[in-house]
């Protein structure tokens, strides 16, 4: 008599989130050499993304040491071996991601909300021609009249880096962009050319699957809104996970699903509370929610008399 021996189940985790993550950033992403990918380090120094100070803070000897533990960890696991030491790596092979924004092209800020053209004649005559500089709109005072005060970057998906090796002569040059398209050197920005991987799409749809069945949530009449906004919430910010302030993507997904459902649950109690005023000021009776809800109400208010 033979046994089958069952199929493991592939439960998800931090480590597979992580290397999906990686490798959908990748397809936004050009490098001189394919191995270069793979970082050891991530320097975000500077919170207004400076790469000459970022630079510096990453040559220091403790961050130095530090990247060469990071990749004789990384290399040790993948084969599965305690020999490898960060000693035996040359300085020459790290590879220093830096957050910065100096390859990211600027525009003119968007209108502010209260600002915007409400009917189609006013968007007409309020929006600017793409062949004209800001330099001229402010020429003309366009800018203020739109709210266009000032330039800032164009809006990504997740926060824009460089990746920089360090030479024979101990200076830095550069190995990687992302939301890059071509060569470093004579290519362009571009946003749009990556996609998300096939298998991290997979795990938003079980993340939300699973979350969804959960004791206080699967009982709604309205899940399946609640599950489509949790999805659509993780693409619109599954890859802007920080990998430098935490390794744990898997509370980063699940405290957004859960304010999407909770924002779907709200939106729902809202509207319900309105159609039972309409229904009460009608003369009708209401949902057995506020049925239940008066009924409660009437009976505190009979014991504290």
């Amino acid at each position: 008599m033979t046994t089958t021996i069952p199929k493991p189940k592939n439960y998800l985790n931090n480590r597979d989130i992580l290397a999906e993550i990686h490798k959908s950033k990748n397809t936004y992403c050009s490098y001189l050499t394919p191995e270069d990918h793979r970082y050891d380090i991530i320097i975000d120094y500077e919170d207004n993304g400076d790469i000459t100070r970022s630079l510096e803070y990453a040559y220091r000897p403790a961050v130095i040491a530090q990247a060469k533990e990071n990749r004789a960890k990384r290399i040790n696991q993948e084969n599965d071996t305690k020999s490898y030491r960060a000693e035996d790596i040359p300085t020459t092979d790290l590879v220093f991601r830096v957050t910065c924004w100096d390859h990211i092209p600027l525009a003119p800020k968007q209108p502010r909300k209260n600002n915007k053209p409400k009917t189609a004649k006013e968007q007409f005559n309020y929006e600017p021609d793409p062949d004209l500089r800001f330099e001229d709109l402010e020429d003309t005072g366009l800018a203020k009249e739109m709210g266009l005060d000032d330039m800032v970057h164009v809006r990504l998906n997740f926060p824009p880096f460089q990746h920089y090796k360090i030479d024979e002569n101990n200076s830095f040059y550069c190995v990687g962009k992302s939301h890059w398209s071509g060569d470093l050197a004579t290519g362009q920005f571009s946003k749009d050319h990556g996609q998300i991987t096939n298998k991290l799409a997979h795990m938003y749809l079980k993340l939300c699957e699973k979350y969804a069945m959960r004791f206080n949530w699967r009982n709604y009449t309205y899940n399946d809104e609640m599950r489509g906004a949790a999805i659509l919430q993780l693409t619109y910010v599954g890859l802007r996970f920080n990998e430098a302030k935490s390794q744990n993507p898997f509370a980063y997904y699940t405290a957004a699903i859960t304010n999407s459902f909770c924002r779907v649950l709200n939106t729902e109690k809202r509207v319900q509370n309105i159609r039972d005023d309409i229904l009460e000021l009608s003369g009708l009776e209401p949902s057995f929610t506020r049925q239940h809800k008066n009924d409660v109400e009437n009976a505190k208010r009979r014991y504290s008399a």
